[in-house]
């Protein structure tokens, strides 16, 4: 049997104290929906994975509803394929290498996401801190960090597309979600 090594990134878990998902009960939810090589990354809703499923929407649907049936509340989320997230990270349109960790931010999206629905957005009254749109991600190069970022909070102004899920990981957990996946059997 073939399989495939995942990354599932829950969104709003464990912030503030809403929304607790323990990783280990994450951990073990994981292996009770049959995945293998299961683990886990910061308690930030990160998880990885092999499966011989190879639907991401099916396998996120899954979940969401193994975490509302064991925790007694509504989470998205979003799994992404080892492929996909090393294509990310390879990707990035700012010089990730020179930057640290926290300039660096990418937002997962469910759907793809076309420049007009950003549109509304004057990005030069933000700069130097920008944004470039990927394959159903959004980069953002954010000098001083996320917590003081004026272009992260016009951009969480934005209402969502239509049924599109977001959720943003720094540099640093991007990196380590490729290098996780890897280390995967597949």
């Amino acid at each position: 049997m073939t399989t495939k090594a995942y990354a599932a990134l829950l969104r709003g878990v464990n912030v503030s104290g809403h929304k607790k998902v323990p990783m280990a009960e994450l951990r073990a939810l994981l292996t009770e929906l049959g995945h293998g090589d299961v683990g886990t990354y910061l308690q930030s809703g990160n998880a990885v994975f092999t499966s011989a499923v190879d639907d991401e929407r099916e396998l996120a649907a899954r979940l969401e509803q193994a975490v509302e049936e064991r925790f007694g509340f509504g989470v998205d989320v979003l799994v992404r394929d080892h492929a996909y997230l090393r294509a990310v990270a390879d990707t990035c349109p700012f010089p990730a290498a020179s930057l640290e960790g926290r300039q660096l931010h990418v937002t997962y999206f469910s759907e793809p996401v076309t420049s007009s629905h950003l549109a509304s957005l004057d990005a030069t009254r933000y700069l130097p801190e920008e944004f470039r749109l990927g394959d159903r991600a959004l980069y953002l190069y954010l000098p001083d960090g996320i917590g003081r970022s004026k272009l992260a909070e016009a951009l969480a102004k934005i209402p969502p597309a239509d049924g599109v899920v977001a959720t943003s990981r720094n540099w640093n957990t991007v990196v380590k979600l490729v290098e996780l996946t890897r280390a995967r059997p597949a």
